[in-house]
Formats: C-alpha cells, sequence, structure tokens
C-alpha cells in the first residue's frame, strides 16, 4: 500500500512522528500544561457524555483514555483531542436501548473499520461534500437532544425513566414538573452560573473544573441529599481499562450497519471540523485521510476496553490550543492524566453529584448547537434554508440516522440544482464582447502590491477547500489581495461561508480584500448575506478595472 494520500499528496505520517523530529524541552513543558488542563476538562465531560448515552460512566472514560491517546498518537492534526461527544449521545443511546452493550461495542467496531477505510483509500475528503446548512442542521437538533436529555437531573424531578423520543419525552418531563427539588436546582443552577462567569471573567481556568470541584465539595460538605454517580452507578471502577472482546453477533451486523453508518458520517464530519478549528486557531495543516485512519484505528480499540466511540472533540481541542498545545503529546497526556485519575481518585468520583454533570452538559449543548449561525442561515436561499430546517426536524423528532440519510440526499439534490443552474446559453454580440473588458486581465494591468486570485465555476461545497490556496501563501501576499469573480458561476452557503473566513484571515493579517465581477446568482446571495459588512461597499466592486482603481486608492491613502 502506498504510503502517500491518493487525495492530495501528503504522506500518511502521523503527525507526532513529524512533530518529534524538532521537539524541545519547551515544547514538551507546554504540551505537558495544556495536557493535564484538557485532561481535567474531559474528566466530567466523558463522564456526562457516558450517563447520558445510558451506559456507566466509566465507559467515557475509558473512551476518553484509550481512543485519546490513539487520536493523538496516530493523527493527522498537531492539536487535535479526541474522546466521547456529543454527536454520539443520540444514537449511543438508541443502540444500547436497542441491542444492549454488545449491539453498541460492535457497532463501534463497524464504525471504526469505516472510517479507517475512508482515510486509507483517501475517501476522507468525501466528507467535504456535506453543505453547511445540513452540518448547521445536525448540530442544532443534537445540541437540543442533548439538552432535554438533562433537564431530569438538573432540576432532580422525580421520574423512574425518561422515554428516549424527543415528543414523549419532553411531555413526560412536564407532566412531572410539579416534582422538581429545591436543592438539586440550586446546585445545578449555581454550577451553571460559575461555568458562565468563569467563561466570560476567568477565561484561562476551565469552568467546568471549578464548578465540579466546588460544587461536589459543597455538596459532600454539607451532606446534601442528592443523586451522584454513586447512588445510582455504584460509583467508578478504578484500575486500569480491562481487555475484552465483545460477544460477536452475526444477527446484528444488518440491524447496525445503518446505525454504524450513521456514526461514521457523524465522527468523520466531527472530527474534520475540528481538525479544521485547530488549524485556524494554532496556524496549522492537517490531513484529512491520516486524521480519519486514526479515528477508524480508536474505534476499533475503544470497544475492547469498554469504551464508548469517539471522534475529534471541537471544545476540549480549543481548550487544548487555548493552554498552550504545540504538538500531538499534549493530546497524549491528556490521556494520561485522565488515566491517572482513573487510578487514583476513582473513588471519589462517585460524590459527584448528577445535578453538576447536568449543568456541563447543559453547557456544552449550548455551545455546540451553533447558534450564531441560524441568522447567517436565514440570510440565504430558500433551498438552504429548506435543507436546514428539514434536517433539524428530522435529528429532534425522527431519528439521527434518518437525519444523516436524508441529509445526504438533500446534499445531493441541491448540488445538482446548483450546478445546473449554472449552464447558461448565449449569443455573443458586440455589445457582449464591450462588457467583458472591464473584466479582461488581458485590458487591466494589475499594479504592484497587489494580488489577484480568480473563481472558476460554481464554487459550492465540496469545492469550498480549493480556496486554501490564498491562505497556503498568505505569508507571501503583498498588503492588497483581489478576488475575481467573473467566471464564478454560483455560490452556496458554504462556499459563502469559506470567503467569510478568508475574508477574516486577510484583515486579521493586516490586509485589504477587494472582491469583483461578480455575476447575478452570487451577487444577490452576497449581498443577502450582508458580506459587505465585513470588507465595506467600496471593496465590493463590480468589474475588474473597478477592482484595480480601488487598490490604487488604497495604496494612495496607505
Amino acid at each position: 500500500m502506498s504510503l502517500i494520500n491518493s487525495s492530495n499528496g501528503d504522506p500518511m505520517i502521523p503527525k507526532s512522528v513529524t512533530a518529534l523530529k524538532h521537539y524541545s524541552v519547551s515544547k514538551f513543558i507546554s504540551d505537558l500544561v495544556a495536557g493535564v488542563t484538557v485532561g481535567l476538562v474531559a474528566l466530567p465531560l466523558a463522564m456526562a457524555f457516558a450517563i447520558s448515552s445510558g451506559v456507566q460512566p466509566q465507559a467515557g472514560l475509558y473512551c476518553a483514555i484509550v481512543a485519546g491517546f490513539i487520536i493523538s498518537a496516530l493523527g493527522g492534526s498537531m492539536t487535535q483531542i479526541g474522546g466521547p461527544t456529543g454527536a454520539f449521545v443520540v444514537v449511543v443511546a438508541g443502540i444500547v436501548q436497542k441491542h444492549g452493550m454488545d449491539g453498541l461495542f460492535m457497532c463501534t467496531l463497524l464504525a471504526g473499520v469505516f472510517l479507517a477505510i475512508l482515510g486509507l483509500t483517501g475517501l476522507g475528503t468525501a466528507v467535504k461534500y456535506i453543505p453547511r446548512p445540513v452540518v448547521i442542521g445536525f448540530t442544532n437538533g443534537i445540541a437540543v437532544l442533548i439538552a432535554s436529555t438533562q433537564i431530569k437531573d438538573f432540576f432532580g424531578l422525580q421520574i423512574k425513566s425518561v422515554p428516549s423520543e424527543f415528543p414523549a419525552r419532553m411531555q413526560v418531563l412536564f407532566q412531572h414538573l410539579n416534582t422538581i427539588q429545591l436543592q438539586p436546582t440550586v446546585v445545578a443552577v449555581g454550577s451553571l452560573a460559575t461555568i458562565i462567569l468563569m467563561t466570560k471573567f476567568v477565561k484561562r481556568v476551565p469552568g467546568s473544573i471549578v464548578a465540579l470541584f466546588v460544587g461536589t465539595t459543597v455538596v459532600w460538605v454539607l451532606k446534601l441529599p442528592l443523586d451522584t454517580i454513586e447512588s445510582k452507578f455504584g460509583g467508578i471502577p478504578g484500575g486500569l481499562p480491562r481487555f475484552h472482546m465483545p460477544s460477536f453477533r452475526a444477527d446484528l451486523i444488518l440491524p447496525l450497519l445503518s446505525p454504524a453508518l450513521t456514526v461514521t458520517m457523524l465522527g468523520a464530519i466531527e472530527s474534520l471540523l475540528s481538525a479544521v478549528v485547530a488549524d485556524r486557531m494554532s496556524g496549522t495543516k492537517h490531513n484529512p485521510n491520516m486524521e480519519l485512519c486514526a479515528q477508524g484505528v480508536a474505534n476499533i480499540m475503544s470497544p475492547l476496553f469498554g469504551g464508548l466511540p469517539a471522534t475529534g472533540a471541537i471544545a476540549r481541542t480549543a481548550t487544548n490550543i487555548r493552554s498552550g498545545a504545540k504538538t500531538p503529546v499534549a493530546g497524549m497526556i491528556h490521556a494520561l492524566t485522565l488515566l491517572v485519575i482513573l487510578l487514583f481518585a476513582a473513588p471519589l468520583a462517585k460524590h459527584i453529584p448528577l445535578c453538576i454533570l447536568a449543568s456541563i452538559l447543559f453547557v456544552v449543548s449550548y455551545n455546540m448547537g451553533e447558534w450564531a449561525e441560524i441568522p447567517e442561515i436565514l440570510k440565504l436561499s430558500k433551498a438552504d434554508i429548506s435543507v436546514w430546517i428539514i434536517t433539524f426536524f428530522l435529528t429532534v423528532f425522527a431519528d439521527l440516522t434518518v437525519a444523516v440519510e436524508a441529509g445526504m440526499i438533500l446534499a445531493a439534490l441541491l448540488y445538482i440544482g446548483k450546478v445546473t443552474s449554472t449552464t447558461t446559453v448565449a449569443r455573443v454580440t458586440h455589445e457582449y464582447v464591450e462588457d467583458g473588458r472591464p473584466h479582461s486581465l488581458q485590458t487591466n494591468e494589475i499594479p504592484d502590491g497587489v494580488a489577484v486570485y480568480r473563481i472558476h465555476g460554481p464554487f459550492l461545497f465540496g469545492s469550498t477547500d480549493k480556496l486554501t490556496l490564498v491562505e497556503d501563501e498568505l505569508s507571501e501576499l503583498p498588503p492588497i489581495v483581489m478576488l475575481r469573480l467573473r467566471n464564478m458561476t454560483a455560490i452556496d452557503a458554504t462556499g459563502l461561508n469559506a470567503l467569510e473566513n478568508l475574508a477574516d484571515r486577510l484583515h486579521k493579517s493586516g490586509r485589504q480584500l477587494i472582491v469583483c465581477g461578480m455575476r447575478d446568482q452570487p451577487a444577490r446571495l452576497i449581498a443577502k448575506a450582508e458580506f459587505h459588512r465585513r470588507l465595506g461597499d467600496e471593496n465590493i466592486v463590480a468589474s475588474l478595472a473597478d477592482g484595480v482603481r480601488r487598490a490604487k486608492e488604497i495604496q494612495a491613502l496607505g
């Protein structure tokens, strides 16, 4: 098998190997601080995700330790943190309810194999063909579902069992609102307030850790009669995660095929989104197929030690980078930190109240929901808005597997519609030729100190990664960058998001961006999305000739 990534020519070598070539003591100290910090952050999250998935809390810890170490050691990102995430909560709970823990382990193994195949065959980049409205619909819906599962513990509602379906769950919760308990509600609200205040005023200290330790200590000292990990699960067993070969059941392969594909798609989407976020924050560049190979291996190994499905965790990755992580060693230290806690502090974890974990998951669900994207989606075309709404409602009210399948179908239809709408037939006349002169590269001389890039063809989901060419050359670019969009026949929400990210990156580097020569459809969508707020009206011009004049004005002023 070739060690070269067939899709982009990158060598299939883990980032941990390349990072160690130029490793130093100072980098290790930075990685050590970041790894311990994110390990402490991951502690309550791993347990909370497991509990909300309907399994024992240690399953989340085992996943964070085993999968987290493997993803950092073998992955294609310098600072990615892997482990259990909110994206899997709903699908894991459904699998456990229908097929038990053996079904979950088999499903995770299958997903691991699929992820590894995606990476080894270079198909990891296929994830980019999922449009942004579909991704936002998924994340919005999953966030709502996670939050709804935490209402019972947050308010201490006296309910024997909560239905797995969202409508039935909300009905039962409303019927039992009169059973709200004061003590768990006060502790949960206090924990939630602590996290919010810490996030706003003391950003370097993780609020979830402060809320966990302070809240648990207060409850333990005052001996408040709250539901805890011990009262519900009997505590957490200490010691190393034990290797256990799950029972293989051939009769479950077909029923689990669809959930396994859902886990595969969600794992691929979230891990690569997280890797992209890591690249933007740290200035690095990930290898998507190497990352998916590592995700595959991690999901094959996690169930062998009693762990959950794993993927890249955006919030923990961001915490890792903000804490000073330089290389994948930080991610491995994060996993080892959790292992040390499991070995030496597991008996203490039994005192953690469930209402505090619920408050932490409320914050997680809010942060993962990408709610700020909704106003931006509503500025787009009716087709994009419809795709977002359909994906969101299917995720919440139907089934995540159905939502993924419907999202893929909608993505294909949307892509076909966008591409076919770009085909035009027109007669070449004298007026047509004259109208094209202001856009011509041959008749408009580009001044020194200006770099011009052009986008040719539909700029839709699946093609937006080509814009990274500009970012790759960022350090060498002159003060003014111009995008010539004369031959960009169409754009969608994902393409628009890519342009917005490029504009922000250029402005952050002190450069000016000029956009010129847009056709009707891109011009309408970009105007509706209020893209001019990022550039200024004067930097969105009708032709290349106007762009050249604007560039000369900027140079004269500067």
